[in-house]
């Protein structure tokens, strides 16, 4: 805790500030592109097949073999959820929403995937990691460069924005979770 007595302070360097800079904004740039578009090809993965993915209808198996109703239509959900969230995250572009679909995702994912171990083979390292990046950009917004800047509404109120978006993604993921067999 740095202590202040005037100008000076008892560690004599001047506070901290906390206005964003064109640094930070490129650092949340470069982590919403990373994460966002990552999780947006995992999606079409799903969806489609992309990127040697198995498609709705090995995935749709696969959520009925997990012990999800409706294995294709979970599927879609999910796949969707992935993609449209990690696009709107990779654009900056309603943000809180884009955050909420990835959050009740990882909810699942963390669910099926087991928390018996953290580190591989069987460890859940790389989905904790992206899991904590995508709440993280959810309750931090998405910086100057990015369409949510643009939106009056989304400066406006971000605080209270972020906080709906985690709110909803935990109550959706848990919703999904709790109908599974």
């Amino acid at each position: 805790m740095v202590h202040e007595r005037g100008n000076r302070t008892l560690f004599g360097a001047a506070p901290a500030t906390l206005t964003p800079t064109p640094v930070h904004d490129i650092g949340l740039l470069l982590l919403r592109l990373v994460v966002g578009l990552s999780m947006a090809g995992h999606g079409t993965m799903k969806l489609f097949g992309w990127f040697g993915g198995p498609g709705l209808g090995a995935t749709g198996k696969g959520f009925t073999m997990n012990g999800y109703p409706a294995g294709e239509v979970m599927a879609v959900v999910s796949g969707l959820s992935e993609t449209l969230g990690g696009l709107g995250l990779a654009l900056g572009l309603l943000t809180p929403l884009a955050g909420a679909a990835l959050i009740g995702v990882f909810v699942n994912i963390l669910d099926v995937r087991g928390l018996s171990a953290y580190f591989p083979p069987k460890g859940v390292e790389l989905e904790t990691v992206l899991f904590a990046s995508v709440v993280a950009l959810t309750l931090t917004g998405p910086g100057r460069f990015s369409v949510d800047h643009v939106l009056p509404v989304l400066r406006e109120s971000r605080a209270r924005y972020a906080l709906l978006g985690v709110a909803a993604g935990v109550v959706a993921g848990f919703v999904v979770f709790f109908i599974r067999d």
